[in-house]
């Protein structure tokens, strides 16, 4: 125990100096495993990689809406939703949400570059962003603008309102479990947002759990294509997939030196930062351009513990990216996974 307090303690010090902080962008179930087969139109991955997937997404069958909807925005404003038959929805988080409920063929316009299937085949894909302007999101001609983010879509939302389309904040930094709550109401479906919800906070309880349990806690680091103005970055203290990897029992090494959202890491940081597994979503690990664009963009990993031993581990983006209703699938999967690294 005391080696590992002065390693995170000189750790600390070096990532102060080398990472640069930036804007994010973007019952318990005991048959969940760490090391799934493959999933199902995946790309094989590397040999020696893993993919480390939640097999048990909570989610909903045959129930019916009840609209109108009476809802308080995360922005305090309190919201009539009529209509969701042609949802514009903000992330992959609030997508994940609506996938739960049965509600995929409601999903009309979503973020360019979504990770959810219901996102990809939206028939209007649109750029969601601070800038993002009222023109362009009244001419999708939805009837419910779903935003994930007070930040970047609280002008937007009341814009909307203003020329009379409707328009519900979801927040996305608040526990999953609220999310899918949110969420779900919005839509018409509270007492089914709240059964998904009960779910998901026991299966988060249960990968906290077997977290406290480990005879250990790995080192890790979640890599991003995206954060830092397009540039590769690594998961900080505040991020979904930061808050994810500490309750599954691993020390996500963005952490140790009070890092916000995600942020760039120079070469000498990663090696400072002694991984011993190396976590990077599917969708993440397609914008880098596979293994080789990986390792491009982070050629110092592979001088890690975690590139010695070709740990990389990959995972859905809305298992580990996004806190929404498959948080505490893969959570557990995470956690189950920690269990199998070897102690140094």
């Amino acid at each position: 125990m005391k080696s590992i307090v002065v390693r995170r303690s000189l750790l600390a010090l070096s990532l102060v100096a080398v990472i640069a902080g930036c804007s994010k962008e973007p019952a318990a179930p005991a048959a969940d495993t760490a090391a799934a087969p493959a999933v199902q139109g995946a790309e094989a991955l590397p040999e020696g990689w893993q993919r480390v997937v939640g097999v048990d997404v909570p989610d909903i069958d045959g129930a019916t809406q009840q609209l109108p909807a009476q809802v308080t925005s995360d922005d305090g404003v309190a919201t009539t939703v009529t209509d969701t038959s042609k949802i514009i929805a903000g992330g992959d988080d609030i997508i994940a949400v609506l996938e739960a409920l049965g509600l995929d063929d409601q999903v009309y316009a979503a973020p360019l570059r979504s990770a959810t299937a219901s996102g990809r085949k939206a028939p209007k894909q649109f750029l969601f962003n601070r800038t993002t302007g009222v023109e362009g999101v009244l001419s999708l001609q939805g009837t419910l603008f779903l935003g994930n983010s007070l930040r970047r879509h609280s002008d937007l939302a009341a814009k909307l309102r203003g020329a009379g389309e409707a328009a519900v904040i979801v927040d996305d930094l608040q526990p999953a479990a609220d999310k899918v709550r949110k969420v779900a109401a919005a839509v018409g479906m509270a007492e089914q947002g709240e059964a998904l919800a009960t779910k998901v906070q026991s299966q988060l309880g249960a990968a906290k759990a077997s977290g406290a349990a480990l005879a250990w806690h790995p080192r890790v680091i979640h890599v991003s294509a995206t954060g830092a103005g397009g540039a590769p970055t690594v998961a900080g203290s505040d991020s979904a997939s930061g808050k994810l990897i500490t309750l599954a029992g691993g020390i996500n090494i963005g952490d140790e030196a009070g890092v916000a959202n995600y942020s760039a890491l120079s070469n000498e940081g990663v090696v400072a930062a002694a991984p011993d597994v190396i976590l990077v979503t599917e969708n993440d690990l397609a914008l880098f351009g596979g293994q080789a664009g990986l390792w491009r963009a982070y050629p110092t990993l592979r001088q890690t513990p975690a590139g010695a031993a070709n740990r990389v581990w990959v995972m859905p983006d809305v298992e580990l990216k996004s806190a929404s209703v498959a948080s505490g699938s893969g959570a557990v999967a995470l956690a189950a996974a920690f269990a199998t690294v070897p102690r140094p």
